[in-house]
C-alpha cells in the first residue's frame, strides 16, 4: 500500500504522538482523534496535524477517507465501540496498533528497545540522547518528553538505529523484533490484562525470544522471568552493584553523583549523572550498555550522560534550592514509588519529605494497595488523592482509602480530592515535596510551583 495519509485514534498519547511526528516528517497527511486537547495535541497541530476531539465519523478529513492510501493507527486504550474505529474496520481500511507500526520499524532499522515494569522511559531517553550526541546517531520513539529536545521523537535518516520504549501493556511489545534490548524489571503489573503474575512473566519471556539472531539481551539481575533468547543472542546482566554492566566507586555528595562504569565492552571512569538521583545510576548503566552495543565510544558515553537533562514527569524538579525542593514523578507502580522515595531520602537525608500520591486505575489499586502503602510509608507525611480512573469504570469498594488504611502506624496521613491539592500544599510542614502518579495530578504542577516559590 502506498501510504499518503495516516489517521490516529488516540493521537494525543505520548507514544502515538511520536509516530504521528514521524509520518508528518515523511510528508504524509496526518490527522486524528483524541478525547481532550493537550500540550501534545496543540504542538502536533502546529506541526501540521489535523485533530478533533469528538468521536464523530463526519469529522474525519477527506484525505483519510481514501481506503487504498490511508493507514489507521490506534492505541489499545481506545474502547472497541469507538465509532471512528468501527468505521475504518468496517470499511476495509488497513488498521494497525501503534506497536505494529513500531514493529515494522524494528524490521527496517536496528531496534534498540527498553522493556520493563519501570525505568524504561528514562532509560530509553538516556540511550537516545547518548546516541544522538555520538557519531552513531539514532532515531527514537520515546514514552516521555525529553528535556534535551522538547519532544518524544528523534529523526536521523542516516543512522541504522532506532530507540524504542517496548510497552508490555496489551502485550504490545510482542510486535517488535529488537536488535538489542534491555529488560529493567518484571514486577507484576497490568493484571487487568494478564490475570496472573505468571502470565505477565511469560509475556516477558516470549519478548526475549523476539530478539534477532546476532543481537543482544541485557537483563537486570534477579528478575523472576525466564529468558528465552534465540540461538546466537548474546545475554548480559546489569545492576548498580553486580552483573556484567555495573557501577563501581559511586560518589554521592554536593549535589553530584559520579561513578565508574564497568563493562565487558570496555569500562568508563568518572561518569557523572546530568540528573543526579540514585535511581538514575541503574538507568544510566542500562542506557550506556545499549549505546555501547551500538558503537558509542567511552568519551561519547561520558559526555552524553553528563549532558542528559531528564524527562518530563520523571523525577522532574520544578523547584530546587537549599531551602526547598518540589518535584513531580510519573511513578504509578509500588516499586517505582519505592525507588523514587528511596532516591529522595538518599538525596535529602534528614529533611522533611511529603508525598502526594494519585493512584492510577481501580484495578491497579485493588491489586497492589498494600504494596502502595508499604512504599509510601518510606516517608513520614503522605496525602492520598482520589483514584484517577483513566480507561476504567469504578469497582465497588475500591477507593484510595484502601491504601490510606494500610499506611504505617504513626505516619502523618490525609486523604483529599484532587481539587484540594493546592490547599494541602499551602499548609506546608515539609522541606521536600513530591507529587506522584500517572494521572492528571501533573495539571497542578504549575500552581504548586507558584505557591512554593516565595518560600524557596
Amino acid at each position: 500500500m502506498e501510504t499518503k495519509a495516516v489517521y490516529f485514534i488516540g493521537i494525543g498519547g505520548i507514544g502515538m504522538s511520536a509516530i504521528a511526528r514521524y509520518f508528518i516528517q515523511q510528508g504524509a497527511t496526518v490527522a486524528g482523534y483524541d478525547r481532550t486537547p493537550s500540550d501534545l495535541t496543540e504542538q502536533l497541530c502546529r506541526e501540521g496535524a489535523l485533530i478533533h476531539y469528538e468521536d464523530n465519523v463526519e469529522l474525519i478529513p477527506e484525505p483519510c477517507r481514501e481506503r487504498e492510501t490511508t493507514l489507521v493507527v490506534y492505541t489499545p486504550a481506545v474502547p472497541h465501540d469507538h465509532s471512528e474505529l468501527a468505521f475504518f474496520l468496517g470499511n476495509g481500511f488497513e488498521v494497525q496498533k501503534r506497536a505494529q507500526v513500531l514493529g515494522t520499524l524494528t524490521r527496517t532499522l536496528r531496534g534498540l528497545c527498553v522493556a520493563g515494569t519501570h525505568g524504561k522511559t528514562t532509560t530509553s531517553c538516556m540511550a537516545a540522547h547518548i546516541l544522538h550526541e555520538s557519531h552513531v546517531g539514532c532515531n527514537a520513539f520515546l514514552g516521555g518528553i525529553s528535556k534535551n529536545y522538547g519532544t518524544n521523537y528523534i529523526l536521523n535518516s542516516k543512522s541504522p538505529y532506532v530507540v524504542i520504549e517496548a510497552d508490555e501493556f496489551d502485550r504490545s511489545f510482542h510486535h517488535l523484533s529488537p536488535y538489542a534490548s534491555v529488560i529493567t524489571a518484571t514486577d507484576a503489573d497490568h493484571l487487568d490484562i494478564y490475570g496472573t503474575e505468571e502470565a505477565y512473566l511469560e509475556s516477558f519471556s516470549k519478548y526475549s525470544g523476539l530478539i534477532v539472531p546476532g543481537g543482544y539481551l541485557v537483563l537486570h539481575t534477579g528478575l523472576k522471568m525466564k529468558p528465552a533468547p534465540a540461538p546466537g543472542v548474546k545475554v548480559y546482566t546489569y545492576s548498580r552493584e553486580e552483573g556484567d554492566f555495573r557501577a563501581e566507586r559511586v560518589r554521592i555528595g554536593g549535589g553530584r553523583i559520579i561513578f565508574d562504569f564497568v563493562s565487558p565492552l570496555g569500562g568508563v571512569e568518572d561518569v557523572e549523572l546530568g540528573v543526579p538521583v540514585s535511581v538514575n545510576i541503574e538507568n544510566g548503566i542500562a542506557a550506556m550498555a545499549l549505546a555501547q552495543i551500538a558503537g558509542a565510544t567511552a568519551e561519547e558515553l561520558r559526555r552524553g550522560m553528563a549532558s542528559f537533562r531528564g524527562v518530563d514527569r520523571r523525577f522532574d524538579f520544578h523547584i530546587r534550592t537549599d531551602r526547598m525542593a518540589y518535584l513531580s514523578d510519573y511513578a504509578h507502580h509500588p516499586e517505582e514509588i519505592r525507588h523514587s522515595l528511596l532516591s529522595l531520602k538518599e538525596l535529602y537525608a534528614g529533611r522533611r519529605i511529603k508525598a502526594i500520591f494519585q493512584p492510577h486505575l481501580y484495578t491497579r489499586t485493588r491489586d497492589f494497595y498494600r504494596e502502595f502503602a508499604d512504599a509510601l510509608s518510606l516517608v513520614d507525611d503522605v496525602c492520598i488523592v482520589d483514584i484517577y480512573p483513566a480507561r476504567e469504570a469504578p469497582i465497588p469498594g475500591v477507593t484510595s482509602r484502601l491504601i490510606y488504611d494500610c499506611l504505617r502506624p504513626g505516619i502523618k496521613r490525609q486523604m483529599c480530592r484532587k481539587e484540594e491539592v493546592p490547599d494541602v500544599v499551602r499548609k506546608g510542614g515539609f522541606d521536600v515535596l513530591v507529587t506522584l502518579g500517572a494521572g492528571d495530578i501533573e495539571d497542578y504542577a504549575k500552581e504548586i510551583t507558584e505557591i512554593l516559590l516565595p518560600q524557596s
